[in-house]
């Protein structure tokens, strides 16, 4: 122990007594106080942000007493020891401490380092189970399960080298990854060893986790749960007003292949957003569609309980994102319904491949929502909009969705003729061969721009009402066609070479 130790322990003590003057009301448990002892001065932001949040004022008993829909707790039976005291530091770190990996000896107590949805579950049972239906709890295996997403990772996030004059992608780092493509999908946790750190309290031993950090939507954790509720309900505060801003969701939608935060911010509702939300209120529930906002973020289209000023439902609050949505817009490569299961890495096509089309667009309807599933979601969406708007004008924006997802799914249909006709011809390989790939030449790169980029801005503007722009030229429809002109160019440039060669 170091000799100015003792000078710590003071200035800890004094700090943990005004972070416990100011938690609020709800007694906080021993363990926890353990915590705070230390941490109060060790890691200061994340108490002053424990402090200022619900967990650190209403115990899970109090919480479970609220009536009808501003009830945020959904455990009918809460365990006896969280009952009465605050949700700290140890009522989550110590939690189920057998199933995960990561737990440790720490100053007497065996804790975990990462906090999974499993444990939020004891409070929050029916938002984790909904989230277990949701294509974002996958979300790691749907990308690292499916070949065909792990060649178009590798080729764009691999480094490149020369080998017999040709440009060859290897496999990506994992430090690349999990800050690229992993960084929203969530990368898999896994306990790797122990180590010993020299602390201000002396040596201490942690476990050392690969895959960490990180807070991804579809995040392997280390009890085997998937998921991180911390995405949308950021640590230490968990604030139901952070997920509901559009600006949580454009940390991982920010385009251009999901470009729907700046489609919102130039749309007449993000419009709305910008000019007004400085008076809305974002932290109450139910959340009154007039009173408490005036114009809908992400969360209310997609997620929160939303209730009219006659505290009427309008929409009921769902962590199953896709519950309001029939049509996947997101090309792979066509636009589609929404899959059947959150896991797609189990979904093959006509040919055999992990896509939910054929490369002619035909969907694997056997993976897929049928027409009947997609008209219940859609009549979900469309209560919401009409909150706001008359009938007229939510039966034409769907409408002109329905042509924006058709005409560009016929669009797509075009440049994949023009790529198949290359690969045909021999011009690029394609996934022929042992190490044939669909995109790692430059002119698969050109195909894929079409329906992963252009096709995709397109759809998310007409699917979100967006400013003009995004339809036309801010990667819209003018990219579109000018990337299907210069395929065709390129397969003429080839065929006239061939033609003149001897």
């Amino acid at each position: 122990m170091r000799g100015g130790f003792v000078r710590l322990w003071i200035g800890l003590m004094l700090l943990t007594a005004a972070a416990s003057a100011a938690a609020g009301d709800a007694p906080i448990s021993g363990d926890t106080q353990a915590c705070l002892d230390c941490h109060a001065a060790v890691h200061p932001g994340i108490v002053a942000d424990w402090r200022r949040s619900r967990h650190a004022v209403i115990t899970p008993q109090a919480a479970q007493a609220v009536k009808g829909l501003a009830r945020k707790v959904s455990a009918k039976q809460v365990p006896k020891p969280l009952q009465a005291v605050s949700v700290g530091c140890a009522e989550c770190h110590t939690l189920r401490g057998d199933a995960h990996a990561d737990t440790f000896a720490h100053n007497g107590y065996a804790i975990h380092i990462v906090v999974s949805p499993d444990d939020c579950a004891v409070c929050h049972v029916q938002e984790r189970a909904e989230y277990a239906e949701n294509i974002m709890s996958a979300a790691h295996g749907n990308l690292a399960d499916n070949r065909l997403y792990n060649d178009l990772e590798r080729t764009i996030l691999g480094p490149s080298r020369l080998h017999q004059a040709k440009v060859v992608f290897e496999p990506a780092a994992d430090p690349t990854r999990a800050e690229a493509c992993f960084y929203c999908h969530g990368t898999r946790l896994t306990k790797t060893g122990m180590q010993t750190r020299d602390t201000d309290v002396g040596e201490l031993e942690f476990p050392i986790i690969r895959g960490w950090p990180n807070q991804g939507v579809g995040r392997i954790n280390l009890d085997g749960s998937r998921g991180a509720c911390s995405s949308c309900h950021p640590r230490h505060q968990f604030d139901i007003e952070t997920a509901r801003k559009p600006y949580t969701c454009k940390e991982c939608h920010a385009g251009p292949d999901v470009p729907a935060y700046k489609v919102y911010a130039a749309s007449k509702h993000g419009n709305i957003f910008s000019a007004t939300h400085q008076a809305w209120h974002f932290d109450r529930v139910p959340w009154t569609l007039g009173v408490d906002f005036t114009a809908p973020t992400c969360a209310a289209c997609h997620m929160s309980l939303v209730v009219d000023s006659e505290g009427q439902t309008v929409s009921r609050r769902t962590h199953r994102v896709n519950d309001r949505l029939g049509w996947r817009i997101f090309g792979l490569i066509y636009a589609h319904p929404q899959p059947k299961s959150p896991d797609t890495s189990v979904i093959r096509n006509g040919a055999g491949m992990p896509l939910p089309t054929d490369l002619d667009g035909t969907a694997a309807a056997a993976f897929l929502i049928d027409g009947a599933q997609i008209d219940v979601r859609r009549a979900k969406m469309q209560r919401t909009c009409r909150a706001c708007h008359g009938t007229g004008w939510t039966a034409g924006h769907f409408t002109r969705l329905d042509h924006t997802i058709a005409s560009t799914n016929a669009e797509v249909l075009t440049a994949t003729r023009l790529m198949e006709a290359i690969w045909e011809k021999g011009y690029a390989q394609g996934a022929g061969g042992e190490k044939g790939s669909l995109f790692d030449e430059f002119i698969e790169r050109r195909w894929s721009d079409a329906w992963l980029m252009y096709a995709n801005t397109i759809r998310f503007n007409a699917a979100m009402a967006g400013g003009g722009d995004y339809g036309v030229f801010a990667d819209g429809r003018y990219h579109l066609s000018k990337c299907i002109m210069e395929m065709q160019d390129w397969l003429a440039a080839r065929e006239r070479h061939r033609l003149a060669s001897p």
